[in-house]
């Protein structure tokens, strides 16, 4: 069997009697022109590593395989991994399937066993219920991909790449836009889905930003932004007063009698560095 003769998703689901399990927050993607999409969004994938989290009946991972990657899907879920064989015979030596749990993997190991040598990516259908503790984990190291495509529910998609001064703007935002450059690339309506989640969704393109902040700054910036941001309709120099208020915001050259919504990106990193000093 190949890529080209495997059977429709439906149909490997009806047969191995396979549903989505709420408690894992799963919904499936079987549409193979959405999850090609997606693929092509991720940038080119030949001669590339991709980690992929959560592929359940693997409609986004034939995808992966069509577009040239080495797939290293990790999945929690054991009900799918004689599904994820099946899909790793029809791609001999391209898919490796983990089971596990993507929060406590090493993803630097994996793809030293698995796709040794090769530039890494993540693309992902992520589990709504681990989502953001995973963009979080890949953002701050100490794996950094070359780049991520990955999909959230819309709201916290639309939370990663807000403007300064939107509603939207929080502490996902800033870490994430302080790591990378991050957009929103691609809508799926809930009836993209099955089962049909009661929101929508949308992918997250990031690629790392050539200077990105150390691990310090990382963790001052995680500090300064969960203070600030906890107490978002302070000023700065209430949320921040545990860290040094005014002082430190003088420090970092911001005003101290703006609130956390206002302050850019860079103003962040400079409280953060302000903070370390």
């Amino acid at each position: 069997m190949t890529l080209e003769t495997l059977p429709p998703l439906r149909d490997m689901l009806a047969e191995h009697g396979l549903m989505a399990k709420k408690s894992f927050g799963q919904h499936f993607l079987l549409d193979l022109n959405v999850t090609r999409k997606i693929a092509r969004l991720a940038g080119p994938l030949e001669g590339r590593a991709v980690i992929e989290v959560g592929p359940g009946p693997g409609g986004l991972t034939r995808a992966l395989l069509e577009a040239g990657a080495q797939v290293v899907a990790v999945e929690k879920d054991a009900r799918f991994l004689p599904l994820l064989g099946e899909l790793a015979e029809a791609a001999p030596g391209r898919l490796a399937v983990v089971e596990a749990d993507a929060l406590a993997v090493d993803e630097t190991a994996l793809l030293a066993e698995h796709a040794p040598g090769l530039p890494a990516r993540v693309v992902s259908n992520l589990p709504y219920n681990v989502g953001t503790p995973l963009l979080i984990k890949w953002l701050t190291g100490p794996f950094r991909p070359e780049a991520m495509a990955l999909m959230f529910q819309k709201e916290v998609a639309d939370r990663i790449a807000a403007p300064v001064g939107s509603g939207a703007y929080g502490r996902l935002g800033v870490i994430a836009q302080a790591t990378c450059q991050a957009s929103v690339v691609m809508d799926l309506p809930a009836r993209a889905f099955t089962p049909p989640p009661k929101v929508a969704s949308a992918v997250v393109s990031l690629t790392p930003r050539a200077e990105a902040p150390s691990s310090d700054e990382l963790a001052a910036l995680e500090r300064v932004t969960q203070a600030a941001f906890g107490q978002r309709r302070k000023m700065l120099r209430s949320s921040l007063k545990a860290l040094g208020g005014e002082t430190l915001c003088q420090a970092a050259g911001i005003d101290a009698n703006v609130r956390a919504e206002t302050v850019p990106v860079d103003g962040f990193l400079a409280l953060a560095r302000a903070l370390r000093a």
